[in-house]
């Protein structure tokens, strides 16, 4: 499954944005909110080396914790995309792969994909409409996001 979205601002500040905690939990917001993993208090996707984070609590309205994502990253091209290659306490596998690409100086596309493997005997296709009116969710916030370099 896939979301995307044409965004009125500059890709660095787009993407700068969409790797730090802060940017994450405004996207998630009010629905949801993750926690940073233990012992990493200035966790973002920067400059990590790929593989194991540590391990992200899901937090219902940003308090109820109801799933954790043990995060792991399997590739990041700095400014251009990240790949997660996840567990979750829902999922047996979580992947999501965001990418950027530049559409002139004060545009850009993010693109969210999204592929997944619930642990219970379920059809991953329940999942389906939840995920994506997440995900959409998420990319409403990104386009009314305020960007340093357009407000």
């Amino acid at each position: 499954m896939a979301v995307s979205s044409e965004l009125s601002a500059e890709p660095e500040k787009v993407w700068a944005r969409a790797i730090d905690p802060s940017g994450i939990n405004d996207e998630l917001r009010p629905l949801m909110r993750m926690t940073v993993p233990r012992g990493l208090p200035d966790f973002g996707l920067a400059d990590p080396e790929p593989g194991n984070i540590g391990r992200s609590w899901l937090l219902l309205f940003g308090f109820l914790p109801f799933d954790y994502d043990d995060l792991n990253i399997v590739r990041l091209e700095p400014g251009r995309s990240f790949l997660e290659r996840s567990s979750m306490l829902s999922m047996r596998l979580w992947e999501h792969e965001r990418t950027l690409d530049p559409l002139g100086s004060d545009r850009c596309r993010l693109t969210d994909r999204v592929a997944w493997e619930p642990r219970l005997p379920l059809p991953g296709r329940l999942f389906r409409p939840l995920v994506r009116a997440i995900f959409k969710h998420r990319h409403r916030r990104l386009r009314r996001a305020r960007y340093a370099s357009n407000r």
